[in-house]
């Protein structure tokens, strides 16, 4: 077979064999972009939707962390409230009252305030899908109660003065490790527990920091 066709300036009969179809590089480079285009989407698509993932996942621990923490406090608490307090005031020939709201300051009203504070957070607390967790309207629902910790932060060192008096005497040293014991406590001297308050109310704005992240 012969094909009619012009190489260069010549026109001339050439074999149907020596004939190669033209491609249109223009048209080829446009689909190549459009390709190159759809692929980049898709990408960024996945990017995205990785990202999402990412965000809840961090939000998701900065909550497990608030709520795990804020348990943990809330145990804490209790065993001062119970394994201390409960045991000083049955010795009244150890303690006077003076000593004891000097020594624990206005604990207990911070054990009352916080048990309301938790019950409210494992309400907000979404168990299947912990980043959905609305838990910083607790936080604003109950700022006027975290007022509390000024007066015991305000005590403390006045009752760690108290306190380190007091384990001058071989008695006391032994009653208040024998308060721990007979509670099942983690093995934390008194003053350790006794500054937990402190600690919690300076870590607060921390993990809010955290939270208003993601």
């Amino acid at each position: 077979d012969w094909w009619w066709g012009r190489n260069e300036d010549k026109e001339a009969w050439f074999p149907a064999s020596f004939v190669r179809l033209r491609v249109n590089q223009e048209e080829l480079s446009e689909n190549s972009s459009s390709t190159q285009g759809e692929e980049h989407e898709e990408d960024a698509g996945k990017n995205h939707h990785k990202h999402s993932e990412s965000k809840h996942q961090m939000r998701t621990n900065v909550i497990q962390e608030i709520m795990n923490t804020e348990r943990v406090y809330i145990k804490h608490l209790k065993d001062i409230c119970e394994g201390y307090i409960r045991q000083c005031r049955k010795h009244t020939g150890m303690f006077t009252v003076a000593q004891l709201a000097t020594i624990f300051g206005n604990i207990e009203d911070i054990y009352k305030f916080q048990r309301k504070f938790l019950k409210d957070l494992e309400k907000q607390y979404n168990k299947e899908e912990p980043h959905l967790s609305e838990i910083g309207s607790c936080f604003l629902q109950h700022q006027e109660g975290f007022a509390i910790y000024s007066e015991y932060c305000n005590n403390h060192p006045g009752a760690c003065a108290e306190l380190s008096n007091l384990m001058k005497q071989g008695r006391y040293r032994h009653f208040f490790e024998a308060c721990r014991l007979l509670q099942q406590m983690i093995d934390i001297a008194i003053d350790g527990f006794l500054l937990t308050p402190v600690q919690k109310i300076c870590k607060y704005p921390l993990q809010l920091a955290e939270l208003l992240k993601y």
